[in-house]
Order: C-alpha cells, then structure tokens, then sequence
C-alpha cells in the first residue's frame, strides 16, 4: 500500500481524495493538511510514501512548502492546480523544483471527480513509483549568449522531433536550452499537458533558451531555430506545400487517450526519411513507440532517453525493448547527440 498524505485548503478536496485513494484499494491515507506550514510538519512527522499538494493554500502557499519539503524531507508529489495563467506558471515552477506531475482541478468539476478520477490514481501512483532521483535532480541553467556559428553557413532539410509526458517539463529543460541559437531546422515537441499549460511551459523555455520556444498555431511555417510545443487537446502534424513546412493543429479523437499524441506528430514526419532526428524523453506508457518503427524504416535517426534519468521509464523503455534506438542516452547527453545527428549528412 502506497501512504499518501493529501495538503488541500478545502475540506471538500480532501474527503473527495481521500474517498478516492481509499477506494483503489492502492492506497493508504495516513493523514490531511489545510496549509502549508502544516503540510511540512506533517510530511516531517508521518513520512509519506507520496504527497498531493494543492498550491493556492493559506499560512504558507504550496510553492513554499515543495521547497521545503524538498530540501528537508524529499519525496515524491504530485500538484493539486488550477487552470488560470498563474495556475499554470506556478505548476510549471513545481515542476522544476522537483514534483513528479500534477493533475488540473479543471479536468473536471470538482463536485464530478468521478469524470478524472482514474487519472488521478493513475498519476499518483506512477509517482510513488517513479525514479525520484531524477525527478528531484537539479540543474543551473543560465541563458547564454551565442559567441560563435555551430553550422557554419549550413543548409538544412532537417527536422527535429521529441515527444515526452510525466517528467517531461525539467528534461525538455535540460534538452532545449542546451540547443544552439543557429541550428538549421525546426524543433517540434508534443508533451502530454492540457490547455493552457504547454503555454506557459514554452514561455519558460523560452526565458531559458538560446533558441525560440512557442506555443504553436495552426498553419504557421516551421523556421530553423525556433521549437514549436503542440498545444494541450490539439494534435500537432506537419504538413508540406507550396509554403514548405507548416504545422497543422487538430482535434481528431484521442490516439491511446492522448492528444496531443507523440505517435501522430511522429506519424506525420516520416517523409523525412533520414533528414529526421527523433527523440523519446521520459514518460508513462507507450506513446510514440508505433511512430517510432515507421521513421526508422525510412532511415530516421532515433535518440531514446536511458532509464537512468528518466523519471518514467514507459515510454523510451516501448522504443528501447523494440531495438531501434539508434542511441540511449542520459538527459544530460541528448542535446549533444541531437546537434551531432543533425550535423550528419
């Protein structure tokens, strides 16, 4: 039985939580907390196997409290947000310090957990389960100032492409701020996030970065330096004509409860060939994987992300166990391998 401690200002969020923790049959509820300050005493005192933290909470706010906890008595959380741009940038900051994922309030009326109930206790116990050292694992990035040409008068068809879920905020951090300003080709990134959300994650790596980060929209072109992040509930897919290549955004159903999808974006650049560089960061599940066999029968270069700093090993593991990894790398290595690949000829 995995022991949760659940932090929520509103008596309500925790009865309904702790209803649904207990009827898993996954869980033991060993305690509730109304603010922060007592959240830290708690966590101190009952040495949780996984906390939920809510971040709008009084006395001491859940932001204050993650630092906390995860200087004094680490392990692993999960985020309680809301949907509204402070929400979302303040769960994008608890993910940097250290939260293993978050679940939005607004996937569904509160008083209608029911209609998210099965992604909370599949979210939360993925991160009890998840490699906590690299969830909490941290790195300085300073933004830096481009002082020399990486691709000296290159000209490129290439693509990048990269598809991550649970862990991906902090890897696509350690990925993309580590990319140089003058890298001849587009980046597209799908990662599993709802609306709103992958909007304020690609204003942050934009902060951070050396190359442009955004959000991206319906038929806008794909430029060399610039990486486009799908947004939640949309497919990404590129579409080539007399414009080159544009992104395309759709709701089309789900393909395997994800949309975005890795499999659709991966999908729909296989006419790449091997003018395509893949990548497979950390993730529950398997998305991605199908995609993956197609661009490498048309000669893609594939990079997975090695167990070792994945904080779920789901979806590079799906890659990696079929065996067309062309490279399984720690994090820290990824931005290296992708300049080298798109160097290639």
């Amino acid at each position: 039985m995995i022991r949760v401690l659940i932090a929520d200002d509103s008596s309500f969020m925790r009865k309904i939580l702790s209803d649904l923790f207990i009827q898993s049959g996954k869980f033991e509820v060993i305690g509730t907390a109304n603010n922060g300050k007592d959240t830290i005493d708690k966590v101190l005192r009952l040495k949780p196997d996984l906390l939920t933290l809510d971040i709008n909470m009084p006395v001491m706010d859940g932001l204050k409290a993650l630092e906390v906890i995860m200087k004094d008595c680490p392990l692993p959380v999960v985020m309680i947000s809301s949907l509204t741009k402070a929400g979302a940038e303040e769960t994008i900051r608890a993910l940097e310090l250290g939260a293993v994922d978050f679940i939005n309030k607004t996937s569904g009326s509160i008083s209608r957990i029911d209609t998210i109930s099965n992604e909370i206790i599949n979210k939360c116990y993925a991160a009890a389960k998840a490699n906590f050292k690299a969830a909490m694992r941290t790195t300085s990035i300073v933004k830096a100032q481009t002082t020399r040409s990486i691709f000296p008068a290159m000209s490129s068809g290439k693509l990048i492409a990269i598809g991550t879920s649970t862990g991906g905020p902090k890897a696509l951090q350690q990925v993309i701020t580590k990319l140089p300003s003058d890298i001849p080709c587009g980046v597209l990134v799908v990662q599993h996030m709802p609306p709103g959300f992958t909007k304020s994650l690609a204003d942050r790596l934009d902060q951070l970065s050396q190359v442009r980060v955004k959000e991206a929209e319906n038929g806008e072109p794909i430029k060399p330096g610039w990486v486009y992040i799908a947004p939640g509930n949309y497919h990404m897919i590129v579409n080539q004509d007399s414009r080159g290549n544009t992104i395309a955004l759709n709701q089309n159903p789900p393909i395997g409860n994800h949309r975005p999808s890795v499999n659709a974006l991966f999908d729909s650049v296989v006419s790449f060939g091997k003018n395509l560089v893949s990548v497979i960061l950390t993730g529950m599940g398997n998305d991605g994987a199908s995609g993956m066999q197609h661009i490498k029968k048309v000669r893609g270069y594939i990079i997975a992300e090695d167990e070792s700093t994945s904080v779920v090993y789901g979806m590079p593991k799906a890659v990696v166990e079929l065996g067309i990894a062309d490279e399984v790398l720690p994090i820290d290595k990824i931005s290296n391998a992708i300049v080298n690949a798109v160097k290639r000829n």
